[in-house]
């Protein structure tokens, strides 16, 4: 099998583990190693010198040396912490009566939120789960459009990415072996300016969809 078909195989069985529900650690580990172990197979030689093994234990070395991925576990620590102590609720409830007088304060809520937490945990998944038991109820409850709550709450989740210290951006310097600090210069604007423009979508859908759903008069 050629080495452009063994890549294609091992992307297709990875994401048929993760679909079927295996952790993705362990699926990563499993078929990188057994993929590995085919690449790099010489025929006539025995199994244990194969080259996998020695690239697993010096990758291994690499990572566990590496200052820069100390931070992940400690930012995600972090975000447990704060989730834990309901912080995030009670930033929720705090941030909304301060925008109480805004227009779709719900919606900017949510998206500040977002941002807030990203800042200090940096991960997606866990902001848009989080914000969506806290923040969806109520905007359903104020009479918000599902897409639109939904929306809010997903395109608020993606600002961790952006916005630093973000996870994303520590595993890309390790991995490219690119500065943090020059990562998170760069990043530091778009990420503001994402959360700005998307609270004025957000405001503006939601005059849309209460100007649309307002009852007419019939002579």
């Amino acid at each position: 099998m050629s080495d452009p078909a063994l890549g294609l195989t091992m992307l297709g069985l990875i994401v048929v583990a993760i679909m079927m529900g295996f952790p993705t650690a362990f699926t990563l580990m499993g078929l990188g190693m057994i993929f590995g172990y085919i690449a790099f197979w010489v025929p006539g030689a025995h199994w244990y010198d194969n080259r996998i093994f020695d690239l697993i234990v010096q990758r291994t070395y690499g990572v566990m040396t590496n200052d820069t991925l100390l931070s992940v576990p400690l930012f995600v620590f972090m975000g447990y912490i704060m989730e834990r102590a309901a912080l995030v609720d009670r930033m929720f409830h705090s941030v909304q009566l301060a925008f109480r007088r805004v227009p779709a304060s719900l919606a900017v809520t949510t998206l500040l939120v977002c941002a807030f937490w990203g800042i200090a945990s940096g991960i997606v998944g866990a902001v848009v789960v989080l914000m969506g038991v806290i923040a969806m109820r109520p905007m359903l409850n104020a009479g918000y459009d599902v897409k639109l709550a939904s929306g809010a709450i997903t395109a608020g989740g993606t600002l961790g990415i952006l916005i630093p210290p973000s996870v994303m951006l520590i595993v890309y310097a390790a991995v490219a072996g690119q500065s943090i600090v020059k990562l998170y210069a760069a990043a530091m604007l778009p990420g503001f300016s994402s959360t700005s423009s998307i609270s004025s979508a957000g405001r503006s859908s939601t005059r849309r969809s209460r100007r649309s759903c307002r009852p007419t008069s019939t002579a």
